[in-house]
């Protein structure tokens, strides 16, 4: 049976990063990074979290480059997490085949499979697979509109700049669900949200800058929805925040900085080369801050507030940063699932007319 989706869902996802190690200067091994993924995804699927999701990219510090694939190893190694991919940089990619990875990652996980389509924060794959990227918008546009046809009809006709035509054509085998669920990643402008409205698509913010200054976007995404008659249950919203948990704050932010630091300096484009600075770090995981690293207690304060701002169904945190060791995100992993996800459960409460409130005082463990 399809796994339904609770009211709040709280899940985790990578990019593969493969920063090197602290210890020796050498690049983290992708067999191994791999497989200490799939260990997380089974650990994640066993405590009790929603959703585990893996970015594609293709550049030499991450180990990910099929998403499908990996997901496919998971979708073997576990029994109720959805599985998606965070992100598919559709612009580069085939949607039908895009479509058709996916659905096998679909049949193999009895109904688990999603996909989040994003144009992605690098341009490597634009070269690589032959697209020029003064298209980036117009072949987003295009493949996003086939990818939707292909996952709402069995036959689809269709024609564009950028593609080969499709007449009357079949697209087989079919997904265990009626339809894969198709989200639209984000990075906080208001003509992404807008598309992502019209498709009548659920959509990811991904927010690494002051939560506050979403707020407009969805509220914008949510109008646009409703004018194209979206249903509700279609466009819900998904907030991604770069995570690390530990029983107490200080101890989290002892352990995470240095590594966090390093993963900013490496693969953030305007910080490229340069260490982030203890103030700065210190400033993005106080209470109104992008970075969810402290304990329990404080994370759950944090969640429940950006859904006050923003009304959001689902959480995910990034995890596998600046090379912290495998037992470290572990422990992370479980405190999310064991006292986390509990305890925001357990403050959205379901009241009248669908309405979820904050009850966070009467609440909190």
């Amino acid at each position: 049976m399809t796994p339904q989706p609770n009211p709040f869902e709280i899940g985790l996802f990578t990019f593969g990063e493969i920063t090197a190690d602290p210890a020796t200067g050498r690049p983290l091994d992708p067999a191994i990074r791999l497989r200490e993924f799939i260990d997380l995804a089974v650990l994640a699927d066993q405590a009790g979290l929603d959703v585990f999701g893996v970015g594609e990219h293709h550049r030499p510090d991450f180990a990910i480059a099929s998403p499908p694939v990996v997901l496919a190893a998971v979708a073997q190694a576990t029994e109720r997490i959805r599985l998606t991919s965070t992100v598919t940089v559709l612009s580069t990619a085939d949607p039908v085949k895009v479509f058709e990875d996916f659905t096998a990652v679909d049949l193999i996980s009895g109904g688990r499979a999603e996909i989040t389509a994003g144009r992605g924060a690098y341009t490597e794959s634009f070269p690589l697979f032959g697209h020029d990227l003064a298209d980036y918008e117009s072949l987003f546009d295009e493949k996003l509109e086939l990818l939707v046809a292909l996952d709402r009809q069995e036959k689809v006709t269709w024609s564009g700049r950028h593609r080969a035509p499709l007449h009357d054509a079949g697209i087989h085998p079919r997904p265990v669900q009626e339809q894969l669920p198709v989200w639209v990643a984000v990075g906080g402008t208001p003509a992404s949200v807008v598309r992502a409205g019209r498709h009548g698509l659920p959509l990811y913010l991904a927010i690494l800058g002051a939560p506050e200054r979403f707020v407009p976007l969805a509220e914008l995404y949510r109008r646009t929805a409703a004018d194209h008659a979206a249903p509700a249950a279609d466009t819900r919203i998904g907030v991604t925040s770069h995570f690390y948990a530990e029983p107490t704050s200080q101890g989290a932010r002892e352990t995470f900085y240095p590594y966090y630091s390093r993963y900013i300096g490496d693969n953030m484009p305007s910080a490229r080369g340069r260490a982030l600075p203890r103030e700065a770090f210190e400033q993005w995981a106080g209470p109104h801050g992008a970075l969810f690293a402290g304990s329990p207690a404080e994370i759950v304060d944090k969640i429940l507030w950006e859904h006050e701002l923003l009304g959001h169904d689902r959480f995910l945190a990034q995890i596998g940063l600046g090379g912290l060791p495998f037992a470290a995100t572990a422990r992370s992993i479980e405190l999310l699932a064991t006292e986390v996800l509990p305890a925001v459960r357990k403050a959205l409460t379901q009241v009248s007319g669908g309405v979820q409130q904050s009850v966070r005082a009467k609440n909190r463990p």
